[in-house]
């Protein structure tokens, strides 16, 4: 049993799903917010420093998915000071194992480092609704 400090967006069916997937797994969940948080450029950065800085985006963001926003145009002080303003468009979960922090579900990294049970279908990272259209996630509660 290992505890895992998940960052979220309140209301995101596919972080529920993460979730879920560590807590069958027989680990500790303790959840926060993603948009509440005091974020700053080093808290931050502590999860983002050595990932390619198209990597720190949500794809479903609404502005990522428009193309008003594009990962790959931006450097990395224009993104962060992007990402600080806007956390909605911060690839999530952030996860905090011990000293480690994490950026995005990659369940094969998971397995590695701290174990899940096995699964029939992967839950992976993105929306669960897919890419039809469908409508948003409930808003955060303020």
């Amino acid at each position: 049993m290992v505890e895992v400090v998940f960052w979220e967006k309140p209301g995101c069916g596919g972080n529920a799903r993460q979730k879920a997937r560590l807590r069958a797994s027989g680990h500790v969940v303790i959840e926060r917010d993603l948009l509440a948080e005091p974020w700053t450029a080093a808290s931050l950065s502590a999860f983002l420093d050595g990932l390619p800085v198209a990597d720190w985006f949500n794809r479903a963001a609404p502005r990522v998915k428009s193309g008003e926003v594009v990962p790959e145009a931006l450097g990395a002080r224009e993104a962060l000071a992007l990402l600080l303003a806007e956390p909605l468009l911060i690839r999530r979960p952030l996860m905090m194992i011990g000293d480690a922090r994490l950026v995005g579900f990659d369940e094969a990294a998971l397995e590695r480092r701290i174990g899940l049970t096995p699964v029939a279908s992967p839950v992976g990272e993105g929306c669960p609704k897919g890419a039809e259209p469908h409508p948003p996630c409930p808003a955060p509660a303020v």
